[in-house]
């Protein structure tokens, strides 16, 4: 700060400033409101359909994230403007008085280029003598003087600094940074600067400077400017060497495995919140971050003296957090690439990410942190968009050069190449490397992050949450990656039943596209002009594209889903939901004209409930493939399982199942949509979680065909009984004559499961056997 400046300063530019700013952020409260009331909420509430609820329903949604983040970074870049306008004047008035103070002592202040000098107020002739005689006055009024300009000069850098980082994240748009005050903000920026110089040297790093660490990280990971500051600062290459180094007892720091071995893992979390939010920062330093963490993923870090490649350091550092998307998928483009070169293109395993390749990079779990893929599908998992992209991408394609892969494709015998998607090589072909726990269990860490992966992909939403309204409708891509799905574990179901693992989290993706599924049941052919699909259209209702499925391969899925309890669990509740939703929906006698299908309450009353008893039927079949022939309590795994749901509700049903809130696009519902109190998707679920509940109490063990036959009887009975409060609800069918057509068409439903499995005609199987 020039001293000039500061005595001579006018704040009326700044004041102005601080004003306008403080309008500016009364404007953008005012506009962030009326976007989250009245743009937001009512495009929850809309009735979207087709590429309307893939896109403009989700556009909205973001816009108005965009004054809400508008309005975070104006109030946050006002109270900086205010709280250094207010410090400066405070500056400008001690250095004003400290000036004053000394010409009543006859002191002078001389300012010249480069600063100031205090001397006597005499002539020049006589003013050394003087000088010398007041050299006590001099410099004291001078180191007063010097201190307030220091501090006049701080409090405007670090206004600089902090707007300069504020500005930084975010290249289009805004940022959603959010402080108090300025002081806040800088004291973010200086510990990251602190705790990146802790973390140069992970080998000179002590116990108490590693906890020291440890703190900065938990306390400060999240905050913006804090994570894009100590990124940048330690730099791609130091932040692999910081990681490594703490496990690697060959090329790091043997003391702190000894004393510190028990906070690795917290380590690992609070570091990898600070990256992922690090990379959300569209700074310049963050940008080339990014880019030369990619480039060094495929180089041993160590050079020519070996050690880990840096993929599979990074990749165990985004197990927490939420990576920015476009670095996921450019880290996945370089990484199966990788991938492919170390695996002659998916011939072989890959021999070079087995475990003891490389230190224990993975403190979070059992696994050793070796396959970088293991790690990586767990960040796609907290990241949907990037996980859709990266299942997408081709891995080989049928005319690539070594291709190794045959297959036949048009039922003639013969083998032809083919090409594979990211999806299909993980999931059908990938020699996953082998790992066990200290007890010699095989773990399976990365196929069940695979699986993560998958649920993020095609639901749009991070892995073990639930759809909510802000949950965009599946759009082409997903659907697209969901048929994909289907298709293979219909071709091969083991490659789900051997890794039942995998099973909670697809049952949890059947369930968010059972439309799609119940739509399928029907065989009726996908022509947009036959009168006969617009029926299933209106029938099933679709928000966003559709997953266009067959019957026998969304049989085959059903069959092997339900061999695992918590699959089962989460496509059965979600069906006997969505049968609610559907006789919510289509016997209100206020559903406008243009959503109705037909008068005949009696005719959608046995297609609702068919249907849905067929995939309860399936569902059931799988799950006395699983209980076997000997009586056991196998059965309680599955009701408990069930049960279990419940535990999951949180404001609507539709949440609850993993249904959605929109699960039925039609907004003129309301409360319904979602299943609220007093709605007869309420009341099944309601029963659903009764019936489980009593069950998973019982003494008496129980065969696979005792419990096919048990759910044969509770399917009748539920939704005999959803039927019945249906009619009595809407009037719109009689009451007795609801519940026995919809207890029969359900029997029939369930009945069909069997006979579709075993390729017969729906209809050919009237009584259980």
């Amino acid at each position: 700060m020039d001293f000039g400046t500061l005595r001579d300063a006018n704040f009326k530019l700044l004041d102005d400033a601080v004003k306008d700013w403080s309008t500016l952020v009364k404007h953008l409260e005012t506009l962030k409101k009326d976007a989250e009331d009245e743009l937001h909420q009512a495009a929850n509430k809309a009735d979207w359909a087709g590429v309307n609820a893939q896109v403009t329903k989700e556009f909205i949604g973001k816009t108005a994230g965009e004054f809400s983040d508008a309005h975070a970074q104006a109030a946050t870049i006002h109270k900086v403007l205010d709280d250094t306008r207010n410090e400066l004047k405070g500056y400008h008035e001690q250095l004003v008085d400290a000036i004053d103070s000394g010409r009543k002592n006859n002191l002078t202040v001389i300012v010249h280029e480069g600063g100031f000098t205090v001397t006597t107020d005499v002539p020049p002739e006589g003013r050394a003598r003087q000088d010398k005689d007041n050299q006590s006055e001099i410099t004291a009024l001078r180191d007063r003087l010097q201190k307030i300009l220091d501090r006049a000069t701080e409090s405007d850098n670090s206004a600089k600094t902090v707007l300069k980082a504020i500005a930084d994240q975010s290249k289009l748009g805004f940022s959603d940074v959010s402080y108090a005050d300025r002081d806040s903000a800088a004291e973010a920026l200086k510990r990251a600067d602190e705790m990146a110089k802790l973390a140069l040297n992970p080998m000179d790093l002590s116990p108490r400077e590693f906890d020291r660490l440890l703190r900065g990280l938990e306390k400060y990971g999240n905050d913006d400017l804090f994570a894009e500051r100590f990124a940048t600062a330690l730099g791609p290459r130091k932040t692999l060497e910081l990681w490594s180094g703490i496990n690697d007892p060959h090329h790091g720091n043997y003391r702190l495995g000894q004393e510190r071995l028990d906070k690795f893992d917290d380590l690992q979390r609070s570091l990898g919140t600070t990256l992922a939010n690090a990379t959300q920062s569209d700074s310049v330093a963050m940008t080339d971050w990014k880019r030369t963490m990619i480039d060094i993923g495929d180089k041993p870090l160590y050079g020519s003296q070996g050690g880990p490649m840096g993929f599979q350091v990074m990749s165990n550092l985004m197990r927490t957090g939420d990576y920015d998307d476009q670095f996921l998928k450019d880290y996945g483009t370089r990484l199966m690439e990788t991938e492919r070169k170390l695996t002659g293109n998916g011939e072989h395993g890959n021999r070079a990410w087995q475990p003891g390749t490389s230190p224990w990079l993975n403190r979070i779990g059992e696994d050793s942190g070796a396959d970088p893929l293991t790690g990586y599908l767990k960040g796609l998992s907290n990241s949907p968009d990037a996980a859709t992209d990266f299942f997408n991408q081709e891995f080989i394609g049928k005319d690539d050069k070594n291709n190794p892969f045959a297959r036949d494709t048009d039922g003639d015998g013969k083998n032809g190449k083919v090409g594979l998607s990211n999806f299909q090589y993980l999931f059908e072909e990938r020699e996953w490397p082998r790992e066990t726990d200290l007890e010699g269990h095989d773990l399976h860490t990365g196929k069940n992050n695979l699986a993560l992966a998958l649920e993020a992909a095609t639901t749009g939403h991070p892995a073990g949450e639930m759809p909510g309204p802000d949950t965009p409708a599946h759009n082409r891509e997903q659907a697209r990656l969901m048929e994909s799905l289907v298709a293979s574990i219909a071709d091969d179901p083991e490659r789900l039943t051997m890794s039942g693992y995998m099973s909670d989290s697809i049952g949890q993706i059947t369930s968010e596209y059972l439309p799609d599924i119940n739509r399928s049941m029907t065989d009726v052919i996908r022509d947009p002009e036959s009168e006969k699909w617009q029926e299933v259209e209106k029938l099933y209702p679709i928000e966003g594209a559709e997953a266009k499925l067959d019957h026998i391969s969304v049989s085959k899925l059903l069959f092997a889903v339900g061999q695992n309890p918590e699959g089962y669990a989460a496509v059965e509740v979600g069906q006997k939901a969505y049968m609610g939703k559907l006789f919510d929906h289509h016997l209100n006698a206020d559903l406008p004209a243009g959503h109705r299908l037909t008068n005949n309450g009696e005719l959608l009353l046995s297609q609702i409930a068919g249907r849905s008893g067929e995939v309860s039927g399936t569902l059931a079949l799988g799950a006395q493939e699983s209980i076997g022939e000997t009586a056991s309590n196998k059965d309680k795994e599955y009701e408990h399982s069930v049960a279990q749901k419940k535990n999951l509700i949180s404001g609507t049903v539709g949440t609850a199942v993993g249904v959605g809130t929109s699960f039925v696009a039609t907004p003129w519902i309301g409360a319904t949509a979602g299943g609220g109190a007093g709605t007869v998707t309420s009341m099944v679920i309601e029963s659903v979680f009764k019936d489980a509940e009593g069950h998973a109490l019982e003494d008496a063990a129980s065969t696979g065909g005792q419990y096919w036959q048990d759910g044969l009887v509770r399917n009748q009975t539920i939704t005999e009984d959803a039927a019945r409060e249906a009619a009595d609800r809407y009037d719109t069918v009689d009451k007795t004559d609801a519940g026995l057509i919809a207890r029969d068409a359900a029997e029939q439903g369930y009945l069909n499961a069997r006979a579709i499995l075993q390729g017969q005609a729906p209809g050919s199987t009237k009584t259980f056997s």
